[in-house]
Parts: C-alpha cells; structure tokens; sequence
C-alpha cells in the first residue's frame, strides 16, 4: 500500500498529539514523515507509564499519532543541532509543528525564515488559539482550546450539572484531521502552480484548536450570530424534540432513536411500541406540542422500551422504519460488525504479529494507504537519516563528541 501521499516527504517538530496527529495521518497516506525529537522525547511518550502509575511496555494513545514515522534526536539549544533541523525542512516538501510560534522562531523554524530557502514548503502551524491571535503563545491542550474555550464543555452540560470531563485527544484528532486537509489543499494549489521544471510555490497553512472547537459547535454560534437565539443544554427530559432522544432497554442498554422529522415519524414510532391509542393525545399530537410536553412523553417512552431487550426492539423498529442506533460502549463498538465493516480498525505488523490498532477515518480506493509501521524508538533512526543527508561515520561521531545528537 503507497497511499496518496507517496513520494512527499514531512518533517513534524512536534509535541503531544495535536501537531503529531496530522503527520501521522499523512503517514497512513504515503507520506515519509520525519518526526525531530529533542534528546528528552516527545513528553507523551512517557505520559501513559505516569498516569498508569507503573512502567508498562507499551504505549497505544502514542502509537495511533505516531506509528509508522521515523524519529531523528536532534538538541535544537545547539547550534549544528539547528542546522541540521534546518537541513531537513529545506529537503522537505511539508513542515507541521504545534510547537509555539515563538519556539519555532527560537530554533530559526519561522515561516519567515525557512521559506527563504524553501519557498516550495507548505508550512502548517498547530496551535492552541491560532498562530495570529493575541494569545498564539499560550499553553493550551486541546482542554485549552477545543473544550473550554471553544465552548464545547459548557454547551454539552445541563444547567446545574458539573461539566463532563473530555475524553483524551478529541480536539486534537479532530484539529490534526483539520491540519492534514489544509496541507492537502496546499500541496495541491503547489503542484497546480508548476511551470514546467520550475517547482510551485509553498504557502504557510493553520488549524487551531480553538477553532475546530467553534467550527465543531458551528450551529450553535450560527443561531446565536444571526438570530439572537442562544441554545441551552438540556437533559433527555427535556429535549426540543423528544423523539430523538435515547431510551433504556430491558437488558440496560441504550437506544437512540433517530426520529429528526418528528411529525414524519410519529405514527411509525407508536405502531412500533404498540400505542396507537396514544395519538390523538393533545399533550404530544404534533411537533410543538411535544417539545412543550416532552417530560411526560419521555417517561411514557421510557416505560414501553423497558419492556424489551435490544435483541427484541431492534427487529421491530426496522419493521416499523423506526429509524435507531445502539448506544455503544467502547467493548460494544469493537465487537459491532457494523462498526468493523467500516474500516474503523486496521492492524499493523508487529514483532510478534499483527497489532490490532485505531483506523483513519478516510478511505483512498485507487491509492490505498494504511499504517506502515509501530512508532520509532527515540532516536531510532537519527544516524540513518543523518547518512541519507550525506553524513559519514566520521561525522556522525563528530556531531555526538559536539552535542548536536545524543
């Protein structure tokens, strides 16, 4: 498997997940991708040992943003350590970073500075709330950023409940998904621009955390923009439209039902659960009446669907074009054939076979990708690129006796 992205070549300085994300996508797509490691390494490498407690062999959250890559350990606070950083992005067609700008501009990795002597370089800054903005250098994670900046934490918590905690790494996937678009486009608009043998121009790309999260939340901010209408987070019980909404089963798994044209599906949904008595009821014979209704329509519901197990209701909805999804867990979803039938798992070659692992979420059918590999060691392949750069043995030892490598 090549991939779309074959024969394009990424350096990533990059820390954590976000800016890690994107290379890795592009990984999956063909791309090589060269990740600079300082002599200490990407902190998320030892993040999973420390929350665990304990020292365990493997890291999976570190795997999916970094598998398939190659690792060069480079001390940037040197200077030949510098250079050859420099080296590497002006050998590249893509530089992604989601260091702070002003890291970058320490190291000599500007925009500005590398696009002197790469002009054909699509530079692609992660950040917490964009490169531009007054706070471009702040601490962010995509806690930061997407979750509470952006407004999503409030906007999913009912008045009066505390504010659910994230889920590690969903701003960040979602933004290095982002990133990895917008470097698409760039290599695109690059390639389009060619005249003849004289290469196309480069162009410097953003993705913030910040902004996915409102870009995420887009309808929300829409209403609020244009209308004056601010949404309010509500509960099942209170839901604007009561008939898309979840409901508990007999054997304690969640239904969600899928019914967004409520008038529309009304008439299916009682046949469905055996209430057509129930339908010339004023308190939910439309729309509206239902929304003003919903607390005892929801408890109405709630008693018919505990009749019957999933097993059971599943049949008799699709009978009826009740339209529904089960509400999984994580075990749920790995074993759900439908799930897997997606694509949304792949394997990848291990020392001891193949490694179950965490999909992209794209297909390609005339160039398919697909992960290449388990992530590099620290340093793995520091001397290796260093010899492809046309470094000899003699060198290499030189750089390590001035501290440049480790």
């Amino acid at each position: 498997m090549s991939g779309p992205m074959e024969g394009i070549k990424v350096v990533e300085m990059g820390v954590w997940v976000a800016g890690p994300s994107a290379a890795a996508i592009l990984c999956d797509w063909g791309a090589d991708v060269v990740k600079i490691e300082p002599p200490t390494g990407d902190p998320f490498r030892g993040l999973f040992a420390s929350a665990l407690g304990a020292a365990v062999p493997i890291n999976p959250p570190f795997e999916i943003d970094n598998r398939g890559k190659r690792s060069i350990c480079l001390n940037l606070e040197n200077e030949q350590g510098r250079a050859l950083a420099k080296r590497l992005v002006d050998e590249a067609d893509v530089f992604v970073s989601n260091m702070r700008p002003r890291v970058c501009e320490q190291f000599g990795l500007s925009y500005d500075e590398v696009r002197k002597t790469n002009p054909r370089i699509v530079y692609c800054q992660v950040t917490g709330q964009g490169p531009d903005s007054p706070d471009a250098n702040r601490a962010s994670y995509d806690i930061g950023g997407f979750w509470s900046r952006a407004g999503l934490g409030a906007s999913l918590t009912p008045p009066g409940a505390p504010i659910p905690q994230q889920r590690g790494g969903m701003g960040d996937h979602m933004t290095g998904l982002s990133a990895a678009g917008a470097i698409s486009a760039a290599l695109f608009k690059r390639e389009r621009s060619r005249h003849g043998d004289q290469a196309g121009e480069g162009q410097r790309v953003a993705a913030s955390l910040v902004r996915t999260g409102v870009y995420m939340m887009g309808w929300d901010y829409a209403l609020e923009m244009r209308i004056g209408a601010r949404t309010i987070p509500y509960d099942r019980f209170h839901a604007p439209n009561p008939i898309i909404n979840c409901f508990f089963t007999k054997d304690e798994r969640w239904i969600w039902l899928l019914l967004l044209q409520g008038d529309r599906h009304w008439p299916d949904l009682l046949r469905a659960v055996g209430r057509e008595d129930i339908r010339s009821d004023e308190r939910w014979s439309n729309i509206v009446a239902r929304r003003e209704n919903a607390e005892s329509l929801v408890q109405e519901l709630d008693r018919e669907f505990a009749k019957r197990t999933m097993e059971e209701w599943g049949p008799i909805l699709d009978e009826h074009n009740v339209w529904w999804a089960p509400v999984n867990t994580i075990s749920q979803a790995l074993q759900d054939p439908v799930v897997q039938a997606s694509g949304a798992f792949t394997h990848v070659e291990g020392p001891d076979g193949p490694i179950p692992m965490v999909n992209t979420p794209v297909d390609f059918y005339g160039t398919p990708g697909g992960p290449r590999g388990l992530p590099p060691e620290l340093g793995q392949h520091t001397e290796e690129l260093l010899l492809e750069m046309g470094h000899d043995w003699d060198q290499i030892i030189a750089l390590k006796e001035a501290g440049a490598i480790p």
